[in-house]
């Protein structure tokens, strides 16, 4: 792989998933004044600022953030084909679908480290860390609605793992539909 072209991809998959944390945050209602929170906060405010001026949002939903999450995955794959074809053609209208399949993997893709973060912090810090309490904030309108359909299994915690199953199960069931275009992404 062209060393340039990993910079790229890391450098523009870390902050896509901050941009998506702050989306997240604000729609599980999160604490915004743990120090996770903050940090994710500052790291998007001074791009998002002037974009929630003039984008509005939909409910729960900030427009401005999942626009700015969505203009990063294409300006991603424009630099990367920029690298790749040493300037050639820089865009083509594939990318603005391609660019949705790819803001949807990277959300699923987040919900799971989430959740493992969330999982490891439960065994090590036991509900004494700032970031497990985010962790769970995030997580809980996720899990809530599962632990109510499965029985009581005696204090054991099984809708984290309902939850793999059905991230992993959608992963496929994307990858059954688009077919390679999915897990190239």
């Amino acid at each position: 792989m062209n060393p340039f072209a990993y910079l790229v991809n890391t450098a523009f998959d870390l902050y896509i998933m901050v941009v998506l944390l702050r989306l997240w945050l604000q729609w599980s209602r999160a604490d915004f004044y743990n120090p996770f929170s903050q940090f994710i906060v500052k790291a998007t405010q001074p791009i998002l600022a002037p974009m929630r001026k003039t984008i509005p949002s939909i409910g729960q939903l900030d427009l401005a953030t999942l626009l700015l999450a969505y203009i990063l995955v294409l300006v991603k794959f424009v630099l990367l084909q920029a690298i790749f074809t040493d300037g050639g053609m820089l865009f083509s209208i594939e990318y603005l679908w391609i660019s949705a399949l790819a803001l949807l993997k990277s959300a699923g893709s987040l919900v799971f480290w989430v959740l493992i973060i969330r999982a490891i912090l439960s065994w090590v810090s036991q509900g004494r860390s700032p970031m497990e309490y985010v962790m769970n904030q995030l997580t809980e309108p996720l899990c809530a609605p599962i632990r109510r359909i499965l029985p009581d299994m005696g204090g054991l915690d099984l809708s984290i793992l309902v939850l793999f199953i059905g991230l992993q199960f959608a992963n496929y069931l994307l990858g059954y539909v688009f077919g390679m275009v999915w897990y190239s992404l």
